[in-house]
C-alpha cells in the first residue's frame, strides 16, 4: 500500500504543480498585455484637420519620437533639388558654350577662306593695278636659276 499511497502523494504534487503554473502563466500573460496597452496611444482616433493644420499634430509623441527622420528627410529633400537644380544650370551652361564654339568655327573658317582669297597673287596684283600703287605685272617668263659655285 506504500506505494499506491506514494504514487498518489507524486500524482497530487504534480496536479499542483500544475495549476501553479498555470496560474503564473496567465498573470504573466495579463502583466504583458497590460505594458503592451500601457503606452500606447490611440493613433488616429484623436487626430483632426483642425489639429493638424493647428499644428497640434507636431506635439504628439508620435511625431517628437520621430524628429529625426522628419529631419534628415527634409534635408536630403533639401539636398536633392539643389541638386537637380545645379545640374539643370550646368546643362544650360553647356548648351550656351557649345552654340558660342560652334558660331566661333563658323566665323574663324569664313575669315580663313576670306583671307586665302585676299591673298592670291593675281588678286594682290589686280588690287595694286586699280589703286595705281604699283606697276607690277604677272611674269611671262619663268624666273631665272642663279647658281652659286661653292669654294673647295
Amino acid at each position: 500500500m506504500n506505494d499506491k499511497e506514494e504514487n498518489k502523494d507524486i500524482q497530487e504534487k504534480i496536479e499542483e504543480n500544475r495549476d501553479r503554473d498555470d496560474k503564473e502563466t496567465s498573470q504573466l500573460t495579463e502583466a504583458i498585455r497590460e505594458q503592451a496597452t500601457e503606452d500606447e496611444a490611440p493613433l488616429s482616433a484623436g487626430y483632426t484637420l483642425r489639429k493638424i493644420l493647428g499644428g497640434d499634430f507636431l506635439t504628439a509623441d508620435v511625431m517628437r519620437k520621430q524628429i529625426g527622420v522628419i529631419i534628415l528627410i527634409a534635408f536630403m529633400t533639401l539636398i536633392y533639388v539643389s541638386n537637380r537644380y545645379s545640374c539643370q544650370q550646368d546643362m544650360l551652361e553647356i548648351d550656351k558654350l557649345e552654340k558660342d564654339l560652334t558660331d566661333a568655327k563658323y566665323k574663324a573658317l569664313a575669315s580663313s577662306s576670306e583671307l586665302t582669297e585676299m591673298c592670291r597673287e593675281s588678286n594682290v596684283l589686280e588690287m595694286l593695278k586699280n589703286n595705281k600703287d604699283s606697276v607690277l605685272k604677272i611674269p611671262n617668263q619663268p624666273p631665272y636659276i642663279i647658281t652659286i659655285p661653292e669654294n673647295e
